[in-house]
């Protein structure tokens, strides 16, 4: 498993760069802990990793089941595609865990 921030797919497309952290299940499914893409909103950013892992079938699953954290930020219920990035964001993306 990588642990490497990998560049972004086409740092062309436009869009703020945020590197997003996977933790748990969710590093699993992506086969690493980090990662930057590029995107205007956080639902941007989601749409590059699920593209960027079509080939690995449990990360759009397990991605779908996660909280997300922008910076400190609990993002919640919030529509994604409302809520924008900018450069140097980090998108922390947490599986359920289990224990106490």
């Amino acid at each position: 498993m990588a642990s490497a921030t990998t560049p972004a797919t086409d740092p062309g497309t436009g869009g703020a760069r945020v590197t997003v952290r996977y933790w748990a299940a969710a590093r699993a499914a992506a086969g690493l802990a980090q990662e930057e893409l590029t995107g205007g909103t956080v639902a941007d950013v989601l749409a590059a990793a699920r593209e960027r892992h079509a080939d690995q079938p449990r990360f759009a699953s397990v991605l779908g089941i996660c909280s997300l954290l922008l910076g400190d930020r609990p993002l919640g219920s919030r529509n994604l595609a409302e809520v924008a990035v900018r450069d140097g964001d980090m998108l922390e993306v947490l599986p359920p865990f289990a224990g106490g």
